[in-house]
């Protein structure tokens, strides 16, 4: 059997810093204006925003940028943490989409003294290596969740193993999920899992519609764990694998870790970090 390997996602380890300070922007000094680089999403007032501020500001490229500025919603600010992993730049989103957890309000207005003042939160994705039913494997990254999801009308049979050690023999479900701290407020919370404070070194462990066990309601799990889930029955009941955005279709085993070597700067106004935002989160109705 030939083996296919597919990465949709390579990135170049870097050596973690050693404090905090090193993550934020200490070669650029406050006093000095930011490089800035722009991206919008496809609506017509993400497009409009980004040529007023290209035109008040001046811009770079994402490469040469000190802080790039995301005009949309959530799922631009996901694409454009993507797209921008190898760039190190810090991410500072503005609102012009339908979801904005992730983004910061939409001002023309005063932008750099806003990121000299604004707050930054670190966050690290997701691996998951996944083995198909052909013997293909693949890898992708994820910020918010890694994510089976039966494909078909039948549930999944999945066994679960944490750090080697097989903890739940069989769950029976539409499906399971790993979810990040910045991720615990999306798909995790949906599925009625735990928010996890952004500073947390946690990751949950979330069933979907879980059948069998049925009183079964997930997991915490250290943020080192190495988590390995096999697809029972895979060929009756195929289940498919998705980080973020890329589906992988037919899996047969799917193995997630946390890549503390990645680090993603996000920037909010203050007062309203990340922390916050979640923190605020579990006090909503």
């Amino acid at each position: 059997m030939s083996l296919t390997i597919n990465c949709y996602y390579q990135a170049t380890p870097t050596q973690p810093p050693t404090n905090r300070n090193e993550l934020m922007d200490t070669t650029h000094p406050k006093s000095r204006p930011k490089k800035l680089a722009f991206v919008a999403s496809t609506v017509d007032a993400a497009i409009a925003a980004k040529a007023d501020l290209e035109q008040a500001y001046g811009s770079v490229s994402i490469d040469e940028a000190d802080v790039v500025i995301a005009l949309g919603g959530d799922g631009l600010m996901l694409q454009t943490l993507h797209d921008t992993m190898k760039a190190g730049a810090s991410i500072y989103g503005m609102h012009q989409g339908s979801l904005g957890f992730l983004m910061n309000d939409y001002r023309i207005e005063g932008l750099h003294e806003r990121l000299q003042s604004a707050e930054t939160n670190i966050i690290h994705p997701l691996q998951m290596r996944v083995f198909d039913c052909h013997g293909n494997e693949s890898m992708a990254l994820a910020i918010n969740e890694v994510s089976l999801l039966r494909q078909r009308y039948q549930a999944a049979k999945l066994r679960l193993s944490i750090d080697k050690k097989v903890r739940l023999e069989m769950l029976i479900c539409d499906g399971v999920l790993v979810a990040t701290p910045a991720g615990s407020t999306a798909y995790n919370l949906s599925a009625h899992g735990p928010i996890l404070p952004i500073n947390a070194p946690l990751l949950a462990l979330t069933p979907i519609s879980p059948f069998r066990p049925r009183r079964w309601r997930g997991a915490l799990l250290p943020n080192n764990a190495c988590m390995r889930i096999e697809v029972l029955e895979s060929e009756k009941r195929p289940v498919s694998a998705v980080a973020d955005h890329v589906e992988i279709r037919n899996v047969r085993e799917v193995r997630i870790e946390q890549r503390s070597d990645i680090i993603l700067k996000l920037m909010f106004d203050k007062g309203h970090a990340l922390d916050e935002r979640i923190l605020s989160e579990q006090f909503m109705f």
